[in-house]
């Protein structure tokens, strides 16, 4: 069975404030991750914590070279990986008690979805929060 996004889900995440470990984000301004950390960080009011193995600080926000360094509470892990490393990434944000995983446009494992949703984690995948978030009227 395919994983399937729910509308209120993908509305709650993006309305309701927290902090998101963007998974991949580097200061790398050409990659897809580095424009929407700076979305979900002015336009959603996001708290943003970059992950990624150099642990560069981007848009003014410390980064940690993994998931297990982030501050608790995560909200959400937005993924940012080729869909071959996502496995590992959302079987750490179950682990860190995250309450949600993004998956991001393109990024897709059906099997990782599951795994997510069966521990109780709202599961997000293949979408965009800039993507999402103005056809919402979040802008």
């Amino acid at each position: 069975m395919s994983h399937r996004n729910d509308p209120e889900v993908i509305r709650r995440l993006l309305t309701t404030t927290g902090r998101w470990a963007v998974v991949g984000l580097s200061t790398n301004t050409a990659r897809a991750a580095y424009g929407v950390a700076r979305y979900l960080q002015r336009n959603l009011h996001q708290e943003i914590v970059p992950v990624h193995p150099k642990a560069e600080t981007v848009h003014g926000a410390p980064g940690v070279s993994d998931l297990s360094q982030v501050p608790a509470p995560v909200d959400v892990v937005d993924v940012f990986v080729n869909s071959s490393l996502a496995g590992a990434v959302v079987d750490q944000a179950i682990a860190i008690g995250a309450g949600a995983v993004w998956l991001q446009l393109g990024v897709i494992d059906e099997a990782a979805a599951a795994r997510a949703a069966a521990a109780g984690l709202d599961v997000v995948m293949d979408t965009c929060p800039a993507i999402e978030g103005p056809a919402l009227g979040l802008s």
